[in-house]
């Protein structure tokens, strides 16, 4: 089993910054490629953005490439999403999740098998 847990949720005025940590735990961090979506309030859930589980390769949703950044940090069996520039639409539940490296890269949260219970994002005009 992989238990993810994430934090650095809050509340930020838009053109801001926040950085969520996403820290693993009970499979080796290199075994998985790890991934960041969200859900607003009464919205489906969306991809955000994902990494490989060497880091080499990473996807993002057209909706924040530019503004957010994902790096994982192996010696912390921790990923981040680095967040700039933050607007309005960007308020939502964030959570991380996981899953077997396999050879593509998934943007699909069906893909995913674990995840943690997220934290909340809210970005204020």
């Amino acid at each position: 089993q992989v238990q993810l847990a994430e934090s650095g949720g809050g509340l930020v005025q838009a053109g801001g910054s926040l950085r969520l940590s996403c820290r693993t735990s009970g499979r080796a961090f290199n075994s998985l490629d790890l991934a960041w979506f969200r859900q607003a309030p009464e919205k489906e859930r969306e991809f955000v953005a994902a990494v490989s589980w060497g880091g080499d390769t990473k996807r993002y949703a057209d909706s924040v490439r530019d503004r957010f950044t994902i790096v994982r940090d192996a010696s912390q069996n921790t990923m981040y999403l680095q967040m700039n520039s933050l607007k309005t639409k960007d308020t939502a539940t964030y959570s991380c999740a996981a899953r077997s490296t396999a050879v593509a890269l998934s943007t699909t949260a069906t893909r995913y098998d674990y995840w943690g219970q997220g934290t909340q994002v809210i970005v204020s005009s």
